[in-house]
């Protein structure tokens, strides 16, 4: 962090501030410095504080915003100005944006950025906020491609800026014991996870158009005066505005979101990725309900099988999105599903179930939960919320727990299933070169093509 562009002033000593003043300065004036400014015990000075700027603010940006309080939000950027209206009056002092090029390049005391933008941005605005040498805070999934997760993993060493993907279940409790236990061996030698998410996205655009057959909207009504529709749009192709897209409903289209997949997928595989030290899967196939050109379906069961990796065994993983698994015969009739989603890990000793970020994890069955021994904890715990785990790395250099370099790796494994559901196929992965073996149609969907003035 560079003090020297920090908006607000230095910590200064009494002493300094009198010999400053001059003989006109009083000591009754002195007396009325806020606390902060003289670094007083229990305050933190304000040189000690991120310069945070928030881009796509109307969502879920204004969570992360309030996880970040403690530190300094200096600007806002948003292209639909009334969607973030509340969050523009929640920071007073921030200064207002409606295209974050403009911002990076005009407002130079920025120092980290918070991205919560629909997906197909996500890795336009981050290349961007790193060249510009700002760390990034980006929502999930961190990419709507394969091909640009892979470009903004490699990219964070060489822009030396911290990242984190903001998938809070990683900084929880849940998942660090998760991990821990399966590496100590509790349901010993895993080759098989089920993962799932029992929500759909039915009807597309969450509303009773014709968008609800999984077609695009044929009206075109008039763009709303506070949005700039032609940046909300960014790299993805040309088309006419509409309220099946924005604001909120945009994640049900291939061209703005990564559907379930990316939604959800990028919590509850967290657990298997970390656990299970998975890397890329080397053979991904899938088969959907209500499969269309325009939206993600109605739902979708995907099969990863990966390689062995070291000393541990290949594992099929298989993912189930609107609807779940079967019941697994160690699971009692009086044990409920964890509410909306969450994943089973099948070892040979016992299963392991837990909820969608990796919370309330418990041994199955029954017998084996009460009789285990749980081992010492040795993964680090974090101190606060995921935002400040970030701004922790921000500020001492040691990496966040879901940096890019980890997070990126992560969303790829998600997203393959995006493009095996597309193809309705088996594919396979060479994850080296970026490709799609057996079925070469199949590659236009790992680097999507950038509307034109757009690039990475």
């Amino acid at each position: 962090m560079k003090n020297d562009q920090l908006s607000v002033a230095r910590p200064f000593t009494r002493r300094q501030f009198i010999s400053n003043a001059g003989a006109a300065m009083t000591l009754a004036a002195v007396s009325i410095v806020p606390r902060q400014v003289l670094g007083a015990p229990g305050q933190k000075p304000p040189s000690e504080k991120l310069n945070i700027a928030g881009i796509g603010v109307g969502g879920m940006g204004a969570a992360n915003l309030r996880n970040l309080a403690s530190e300094n939000i200096v600007a806002l950027c948003d292209v639909d100005h009334d969607y973030a209206a509340k969050t523009f009056q929640k920071y007073p002092r921030a200064k207002i944006y409606t295209d974050y090029r403009e911002m990076l390049e005009k407002q130079k005391d920025i120092e980290a950025v918070v991205i919560a933008t629909p997906d197909h941005t996500h890795a336009v605005i981050s290349m961007a906020a790193m060249k510009a040498g700002k760390h990034v805070y980006c929502q999930k999934p961190l990419t709507h491609d394969v091909w640009e997760a892979r470009q903004l993993a490699q990219a964070t060493q060489k822009c030396g800026v911290a990242t984190q993907m903001g998938i809070q279940g990683h900084s929880l409790e849940g998942i660090r014991s998760l991990c821990e236990w399966i590496w100590d061996g509790a349901i010993g030698e895993v080759r098989e996870v089920d993962a799932w998410c029992s929500l759909s996205y039915y009807p597309w655009g969450h509303a009773d158009w014709s968008s609800r057959w999984g077609v695009r909207p044929k009206d075109t009504p008039a763009v709303p005066g506070s949005l700039n529709w032609d940046l909300w749009l960014g790299p993805a192709p040309q088309r006419p505005y509409h309220p099946a897209y924005h604001p909120a409903v945009w994640r049900c289209w291939w061209d703005f979101g990564s559907g379930m997949m990316g939604d959800r997928g990028a919590h509850t595989l967290d657990a298997a990725f970390w656990a299970l030290k998975l890397g890329q899967p080397a053979v991904i196939e899938a088969t959907s309900c209500g499969l269309n050109a325009d939206t993600h379906p109605l739902s979708a069961i995907v099969t990863y099988k990966f390689p062995a990796r070291d000393n541990l065994p290949p594992v099929k993983l298989t993912w189930y999105e609107g609807t779940r698994p079967p019941r697994p015969d160690a699971m009692s009739d009086e044990l409920e599903w964890p509410p909306e989603g969450g994943l089973l890990f099948k070892g040979a000793k016992g299963m392991i179930m837990a909820g969608v970020y990796a919370n309330e994890p418990r041994l199955l069955p029954q017998s084996l939960n009460q009789g285990y021994q749980r081992p010492a904890k040795t993964l680090s715990r974090v101190n606060g919320s995921h935002e400040m785990d970030w701004v922790r790395a921000c500020k001492t250099g040691q990496p966040a727990g879901s940096n890019f370099e980890y997070s990126g790796p992560l969303t790829e494994f998600c997203l393959l299933g995006n493009i095996a559901k597309r193809m309705d196929a088996r594919i396979e992965w060479d994850a080296a070169q970026l490709k799609v073996t057996n079925l070469p149609e199949a590659n236009k969907y790992v680097r999507t093509e950038y509307r034109s003035g757009w690039s990475l």
